[in-house]
């Protein structure tokens, strides 16, 4: 037990706020609650930081970022560089993942203990509407907040084994570079490992059962990443679901809905991620739930009044920066200061793939839905024209989507790192901002950013480095 009290001694203390799991959702609901004054207890099974921190987003960008250097080894020669790649150390690319967890796990340790947060680790259930059993000790809150997270999901029949056919929890410490790989699932988990191994040397193919990669994106993006990733050498079977796996002599061979069959040494299935709600007595304490989920209303608050949810548990976006988001929503809640629901259209999400994708607003299939065919217009940006973005050698494009005479409602990119202008674009989004409004501010050249204010400025009618 760290920072706080020490409650297995104090059995009276009654907490303001009682968070059952400590990652993004959880940990973020502490630091802000104890920052607005309230007394907080943090319980959690594992580590403080959860699945993006440990097993998730920091994990995964690290591995596709030294994917990024083997390339640039690779490709070096177009630049003028003379450089060899020798290959992959896959003990040193661990060594250098897990030193950047380390270190950001040590931050996140140092955070909650000077807050003052009642950090508790174990294993905790909801026992009351106002209590959490831990380590044989109830502690008692006056409000609980339930952040329990997720975990990798698989489909029926498809046993995952950890060896041959694996979850992305396995391929975040797997000690070998695959030969070959099959991605089941080309969603934002699937895709960015089918990129970091094909930057490794893996043979990679992807299978989709739905008709285009990242299929919640704008299809203009999907398009463009497909694109990039023929170009790559990733192959993809689009359109077809998976029927069965089944172990050969040295591999897996999968087979699809259609009877096409594909092979490779290990099955990555990333079809998603499931909520951990099962055997927390979240039901038995009346918890309104579906298909595992708990259900909230705007402000994150459940069918019983003194309970609230977050983050994977609940069926929102699941990306860490709306579980920061949910959590501090919740304790500014409970510390009397006014809130505002948040607008889930308006988060920005990004893939990191190469190239990467990002976007934030609403694809140009849901703006005709909403305002009608007529009433949408869109404009698609060439990176070829953009200075940084020819001296980085990426291709891509920002494609805008904007209510006619109106505000810019949806922001698409592709290209590498499109993941770093999604801030502006975000602004754009939110701040329901005209293009002309966009187009009279004056971005620095040359910058990818600048590729944002040239798209805004041609659907303002006054275009500089793009054709009418």
């Amino acid at each position: 037990m760290h920072g706080g009290r020490d409650v297995a001694n104090d059995a009276s203390t009654v907490f303001d706020l009682v968070i059952l799991g400590g990652g993004s959702g959880g940990y973020a609901a502490a630091l802000r609650g104890a920052q607005l004054g309230l007394d907080v207890a943090l319980i959690e099974k594992d580590k403080v930081g959860g699945t993006c921190l440990h097993r998730g987003c920091i994990p995964t960008k690290a591995l596709l970022h030294a994917g990024e250097i083997a390339d640039q080894a690779r490709e070096s020669e177009q630049f003028g560089v003379k450089a060899t790649l020798e290959g992959i150390d896959i003990a040193g690319v661990h060594k250098y993942k897990d030193g950047v967890i380390a270190g950001l796990y040590k931050g996140l340790q140092g955070l909650v203990a000077s807050r003052k947060v009642t950090y508790i680790e174990g294993e905790g259930r909801l026992s009351s509407p106002t209590s959490v059993d831990v380590n044989g000790q109830r502690v008692q809150g006056r409000h609980v907040l339930l952040a329990t997270g997720s975990v990798p999901k698989s489909l029926p029949g498809l046993e995952i084994d950890g060896d041959r056919i694996i979850s992305s929890d396995h391929a975040l410490v797997l000690d070998r570079v695959p030969k070959s790989a099959i991605v089941l699932g080309g969603g934002v988990i699937g895709v960015e490992f089918a990129s970091a191994w094909k930057s490794f040397g893996t043979d990679v193919t992807v299978i989709e059962g739905l008709k285009h990669l990242v299929p919640v994106e704008d299809e203009n993006s999907s398009k463009l990443l497909e694109r990039a990733f023929r170009k790559r050498g990733i192959k993809f079977n689009l359109g077809t679901f998976f029927e069965k796996a089944e172990y050969t002599q040295d591999g897996v061979k999968v087979t699809l809905a259609d009877g096409k069959e594909f092979e490779a040494e290990v099955l990555l299935v990333a079809v998603g991620r499931g909520p951990v709600s099962q055997g927390l007595g979240y039901e038995e304490q009346g918890v309104a739930m579906d298909r595992g989920y708990v259900l909230v209303d705007e402000y994150m608050r459940t069918n019983v009044p003194t309970v609230s949810a977050v983050g994977d548990l609940v069926p929102t976006l699941q990306l860490a920066h709306v579980g920061f988001a949910e959590g501090m929503l919740v304790a500014e809640r409970l510390a009397g200061l006014k809130t505002v629901p948040i607008d889930y259209d308006g988060v920005p999400r990004v893939t990191y793939c190469h190239p990467e994708v990002a976007s934030v607003g609403i694809t140009e299939a849901k703006a005709k839905e909403i305002y009608g065919a007529d009433k949408v217009v869109t404009l698609k940006y060439n990176l070829a024209g953009n200075g940084r973005s020819r001296i980085l050698n990426t291709t891509g494009e920002i494609k805008l989507v904007q209510v006619k005479d109106g505000a810019v409602v949806g922001v698409h990119m592709v290209g590498d790192r499109m993941g770093e202008q999604v801030g502006e674009a975000q602004l754009i989004y939110n701040w329901e901002a005209l293009p002309a409004e966009v187009a009279q501010l004056v971005h620095a050249h040359p910058t990818q950013n600048e590729a944002l204010g040239e798209a805004h400025l041609a659907l303002a009618g006054k275009p500089l480095h793009s054709h009418d």
